[in-house]
């Protein structure tokens, strides 16, 4: 498993995400072919590494309400 090297990267939280500190997922847009998710709540916690296309198509099923209950 390689590396990735997340110091630099930018982040955003989700539009989903409350003011009141909870629920709170961040995501970074800075680099091509990844998207790093982590907990806001835990900023120097884990971090889930997704294939851009496969956040991609996450994030369209959510939008688009096709995960299911």
């Amino acid at each position: 498993m390689r590396s990735i090297d997340l110091t630099a990267v930018s982040w955003r939280k989700s539009s989903h995400s409350n003011q009141d500190g909870g629920a709170c997922v961040e995501v970074s847009d800075d680099l091509a072919a990844t998207v790093p998710v982590r907990d806001s709540k835990v900023p120097h916690g884990p971090v889930l590494v997704f294939p851009a296309v496969g956040w991609a198509s996450f994030v369209s099923a959510v939008r688009d309400d096709r995960l299911g209950a």
